[in-house]
């Protein structure tokens, strides 16, 4: 390319690779559909044919997961951020497990702008958030209350405000005797809030912590220990796990990368989609999320 007599050569724009992500891809598919069957009690080294019950699990879940990787992807291609595909990871299908530890996007070249950081970061959460909303409302709608006796001794999952509400509002009043047993589309739209909830927490480079360096700058750092502390007093009160979060993200790194405009006031659009994304994360925000009925 020239300009005014002078020539300059760009470096050619890096293609994402496609072979490795579709292979996993499609191995997420297999051990989800079979993870969504077994929850349903198919016999599948039985009657091969009953793997088609995990089916619906496994597309509710794949579109939540799919739909938040690609929101980063899209928001990354247009900040000029160099980025994988989006890319899942299978996982063991035998319950307790889900078939799938997620799916990831890696991200190659710097986030220089508080306004990509803004969008990049909230992106994925808010178009996985909407997506769980409507996946969310169709289980609980073929969901059933069943009597808390037929469920003791099982795996009991907690609500956040967003689940309690569309239980509330799809459902009803729930007695204390009784309990929501979850369509398999339920249950995938609960995971999808809890990814999101995860990812959003205000802590390091997850997508919430993003957001809050995007708002606070410097003050990222002790904000991020502040929550580092706060999972550990959870990890006491309300659910263990939240000390292997605590221990992994401090492992992983609380500190922030800065940007080239760091100085300079955010504009209020961007202020106003980082607030939202945050509010996102106080909605789906589980403090128990799993417990023995």
């Amino acid at each position: 390319m020239r300009e005014n007599g002078h020539s300059f050569d760009y470096p050619p724009v890096e293609k994402p690779k496609v072979l490795l992500p579709a292979v996993l891809f499609l191995a997420t598919v297999v051990t989800t559909v079979i993870s969504g069957a077994l929850y349903q009690g198919a016999d599948i080294f039985a009657d091969p044919m009953s793997l088609t019950r995990g089916v619906p699990f496994s597309l509710s879940l794949l579109l939540i997961l799919g739909t938040h990787e690609l929101g980063h992807f899209l928001a990354s291609r247009r900040h000029g951020v160099v980025t994988t595909l989006p890319t899942f990871i299978p996982g063991p299908p035998f319950p307790p497990m889900i078939g799938t530890f997620g799916a990831v996007i890696r991200i190659k070249s710097p986030i220089t702008t508080k306004a990509a950081l803004v969008e990049i970061g909230a992106s994925g959460p808010l178009a996985g958030f909407v997506i769980a909303l409507f996946v969310t409302l169709w289980g609980l709608e073929h969901s059933a209350v069943v009597p808390r006796t037929m469920a003791a001794g099982s795996l009991g999952l907690g609500s956040s405000l967003i689940f309690y509400a569309l239980s509330y509002v799809t459902v009803g009043p729930v007695p204390a005797t009784h309990d929501v047993l979850l369509h398999p589309v339920a249950f995938a739209g609960w995971i999808g809030f809890f990814v999101t909830a995860m990812n959003l927490l205000p802590i390091g480079q997850l997508d919430g912590g993003h957001l809050v360096y995007s708002l606070l700058g410097r003050r990222h750092r002790l904000f991020s220990m502040v929550m580092i502390g706060l999972l550990v007093v959870l990890g006491i009160l309300a659910w263990p796990g939240w000390f292997v979060w605590a221990a992994l993200i401090t492992f992983i790194g609380i500190w922030h990368p800065p940007v080239e405009d760091q100085h300079r006031p955010m504009d209020p659009k961007r202020r106003l989609v980082a607030v939202s994304a945050l509010a996102v994360f106080v909605l789906t925000f589980i403090p128990t999320p799993f417990y023995i009925v």
